[in-house]
């Protein structure tokens, strides 16, 4: 708009101009060695306009042609820088559909368009990433991270790649080389604080952690969470070595997180070492107010040594009635109780709990004291299958793992502040059939219930005849008698003067055809089945002997 004002009062100002020139005419005469040139005054303005305008043409043209190779250089370059920001758009755009092929081709052409540009440096090792040559993507993140204005870049690249190999010595270097390099970078001072705090180095992770918090990469809140934790972890492992330095960090952890129960437990223990029984006392009193928990319950019972079953348990009652109606009280009451052999007490304070829904813990301390007192195995046995079906009580959980004690760092994840004390509910057992279990196999047929063997027949022998008392001579057309003995049944026949009955169910092998034996010496009145006599009404196995 301003510039269209411009134009208007420039040519206003002309037109004022020759209006002036033409009220006030006159005439110019040029004389040159014979020559003279006379005109009037505004042909004269006109014909100098008209030459200065054709002077400004011709130094333009004539400009042009001296500038024209640098010209074209510039637009053959404008092209080309196109052409290569239109490849590293293709790209990019291929990297995130996971087109692997077409990001690696508009890579290298990319690359050959503009040179190796950040950005072009950056399209390669995403590509490269894409399609599995970590050595190429390796190369690439070296070639950042020796340039300083990419530097940064190049390190969390090389950081991705190592972890990708397991390879954690040379991810906390370059996670390191970050820190230095740029301390804000968030993801450096997490990925080093974390590498810290898995390696037990908690005077390392705390600096970290301060180097965080102060570059904004974390909330107040949760640095102050994580601080208490760490500390917690110190005076854990300088317990036994250094308490006083210890029993310091104890209590600073509890002063930044009184809700964390290790902090509370680890101080008050050190505070009893001491001698300070009521500071002791007030720091689990304090936690106990803020969530009550087991361990402090355990911890508070035996805050002052030597004490008396009854001042134990009148101290639990008064422990309980700081948080009145909680089933922790009701239960740290009982096991207080039940170590005292006080059976009236400890049924007193779990009896709310048993006249509802008790939990699994409540019904185990049932349990416990019914097999204490009176060993009622009914009893017992009773409050067994209700703890079955009872609701879970509260765990130390870390990223969905149930663990018996807390620790600073997750072992699942290594993360730092994993652990939570909450329920994981119990999935319904027909679902867990469903899913986790698979389908039980057919059961195998029962075995076979031999038959009862037929009642005993009684078998008349009779006497032999006179006429064969003596032994009957061997026939001589009678064939292979080797062959014939060795058909004999192994077990000799009885004596022909006792009575003989079925020995009852033999197993023997499947039925097959008996073979033909030649006629054998017998015992008269006695007929003597083969091996295998086959399948009769009376023995429908087939099996032992049969009179006839």
């Amino acid at each position: 708009m301003i510039r269209v004002l411009f134009y208007v009062i420039l040519v206003f100002l002309l037109a004022i101009g020759f209006a002036w020139l033409a009220d006030r005419p006159g005439a110019i005469v040029l004389t040159w060695q014979d020559y003279e040139i006379r005109t009037s005054l505004m042909v004269a303005a006109v014909a100098l306009i008209a030459l200065i305008v054709v002077l400004a043409l011709l130094g333009e043209a004539v400009r042009s042609i001296v500038k024209a190779p640098d010209m074209l250089g510039r637009f053959l370059g404008t092209r080309r820088r196109e052409r290569g920001y239109r490849a590293l758009s293709t790209g990019l755009v291929a990297v995130g559909a996971g087109d692997a092929r077409t990001a690696r081709r508009a890579a290298d052409e990319s690359t050959a368009l503009l040179g190796e540009a950040p950005m072009t440096l950056l399209l390669t090792a995403q590509a490269a990433q894409l399609a599995g040559d970590a050595d190429r993507a390796r190369k690439t993140f070296e070639a950042l991270a020796a340039r300083d204005d990419t530097r940064v870049l190049g390190l969390h690249g090389l950081f991705v790649e190592a972890r990708r190999d397991n390879n954690h010595e040379a991810a906390r270097h370059f996670a390191e080389e970050a820190v230095r390099a740029v301390p804000a970078a968030g993801w450096a001072g997490t990925a080093l604080f974390e590498y810290q705090a898995r390696a037990g180095d908690w005077l390392g992770a705390l600096r970290t952690l301060a180097a965080n918090a102060d570059a904004k990469v974390l909330d107040k809140a949760r640095a102050k969470r994580l601080r208490a934790e760490l500390l917690t972890a110190r005076a854990m492992e300088l317990e036994a070595g250094d308490p006083t330095e210890a029993r310091a960090l104890a209590q600073e952890a509890h002063r930044l997180a009184p809700e964390l129960v290790p902090a509370a437990t680890v101080a008050a223990r050190l505070l009893t070492r001491a001698d300070e029984i009521r500071r002791a006392v007030k720091v689990l009193e304090t936690t106990w107010k803020a969530a009550a928990h087991p361990e402090i319950a355990d911890a508070y019972a035996v805050v002052r040594p030597g004490d008396s079953f009854r001042d134990r348990l009148k101290r639990m009652r008064r422990l309980a009635d700081m948080r009145t109606g909680d089933p922790e009280g009701a239960m740290a009451i009982a096991r207080v109780a039940i170590d005292g052999r006080d059976w009236s007490a400890a049924r007193a304070a779990l009896a709310p709990l048993a006249a509802g829904t008790p939990s699994e813990r409540a019904c185990l301390l049932m349990a416990e004291i019914e097999e204490r007192e009176g060993g009622d195995q009914g009893r017992v046995r009773h409050w067994l299958t209700r703890a079955l079906t009872a609701p879970r009580d509260p765990a130390w959980v870390a990223d969905g793992r149930v663990f018996p004690r807390w620790a600073p760092v997750s072992p699942v994840s290594g993360r730092v502040g994993a652990f939570d004390w909450k329920i994981i509910e119990q999935p319904p057992l027909r679902e867990a059939l469903e899913i986790d279990t698979p389908a039980p196999a057919p059961e195998p047929p029962l075995p076979r219930i031999p038959d009862p063997p037929p009642p005993a027949r009684k078998v008349e022998v009779l006497p032999p005849p006179a006429e064969r008392t003596e032994p009957a001579k061997p026939e001589p057309a009678r064939p292979e008698p080797a062959r014939a003995e060795a058909a004999k049944p192994e077990s000799p026949l009885p004596p022909p003067a006792k009575p003989m009955a079925p020995a009852g169910p033999v197993a023997r092998p499947a039925p097959s055809p008996p073979p033909v034996l030649p006629p054998a010496e017998h015992t008269p009145g006695l007929i003597l089945a083969p091996d295998d006599p086959g399948t009769g009404e009376d023995e429908p196995d087939g099996r032992g002997f049969r009179a006839f």
